[in-house]
């Protein structure tokens, strides 16, 4: 089984495998095109990184990891400079609103210095429901939901998931 599909299927995966580092790379070299010179044609090369895409507003200086893991619902607003890695699925839902800076962390590494030094890695999805709104330098971390209607507020580090229409401060 490759790196990816360990990835893929939530098991515990390599890093600095090479078709990784290829992956990352391409999925870069999309971001960088649309960052670049933002324009609706210019975002093409992101969006069809995605697993899926309906309807969204991607402002410049969006990064992801690859992309494939990337669900997005109807009349997502994603703000400048956000940053989701997407080693594990994210799935955004309808009617967003993703402040700037906002940071989406499925992965996470071991505590152990020595597994970490190898490249070992683990990964848990982050679903934010429909009707959310996510303040300004939040910050969501490895396998958190987050319910609809909810806000987070700017700058938090939602570290537990959030419930429907909760005020979640951090």
């Amino acid at each position: 089984m490759t790196e990816f599909e360990k990835m893929i299927r939530g098991e515990a995966f390599n890093a600095i495998d090479v078709d990784l580092r290829l992956r990352r790379e391409a999925a870069r070299i999309a971001c960088a095109k649309f960052n670049a010179h933002p324009s609706k044609g210019n975002l093409r090369h992101v969006t069809r990184l995605f697993s899926a895409f309906d309807s969204a507003v991607i402002e410049p200086g969006f990064q992801c990891d690859y992309g494939s893991q990337i669900h997005l619902g109807k009349n997502v607003f994603i703000n400048f400079h956000c940053v989701f890695l997407d080693a594990a699925p994210i799935h955004i839902g309808d009617d967003v609103l993703i402040g700037p800076a906002v940071h989406l962390y499925t992965v996470d590494h071991p505590r152990d210095a020595t597994q970490r030094a190898s490249g070992e890695c683990h990964a848990k999805p982050i679903v934010i429901g429909n009707k959310v709104w996510i303040g300004g330098g939040a910050k969501i971390l490895p396998g958190i939901t987050v319910g609809d209607n909810a806000i987070i507020a700017a700058n938090a580090v939602v570290t537990r998931n959030v419930a429907p229409n909760e005020r979640y401060f951090g």
